[in-house]
């Protein structure tokens, strides 16, 4: 595997594993309910735009996602859609360039 691939494979475990860190301290702390921690990503100004700017992000990744998948008919890399609205584009994004770029067998 180059080091290219490792990079992105530690960035998609790292946007993993850190937000969800902070999520599940969250539901330790207020109960765990999704619709509390959705709740408060609208709590003012600053938290609301940087949720529509990760949603229009998510939105554009997974555009690009699948554009691509079907041109080079990559079918694995479509993991990386539930992930990034699962987890976050922090994992999805660096998740995808991973399976993007795995040597890929030439057909012939």
């Amino acid at each position: 595997m180059s080091g290219l691939r490792m990079i992105y494979l530690a960035l998609a475990v790292w946007g993993a594993v850190h937000p969800m860190v902070w999520f599940v301290t969250f539901w330790r702390e207020e109960g765990w309910s999704l619709s509390a921690l959705v709740s408060s990503w609208y709590v003012n100004a600053g938290s609301t735009g940087l949720v529509l700017d990760l949603t229009i992000a998510a939105v554009a990744l997974t555009v690009w996602i699948v554009a691509e998948t079907w041109v080079r008919r990559n079918w694995l890399a479509l993991v990386a859609v539930p992930a990034t609205f699962c987890i976050g584009v922090s994992c999805g994004l660096p998740l995808y360039l991973f399976l993007r770029t795995r040597p890929v067998a030439i057909q012939p």
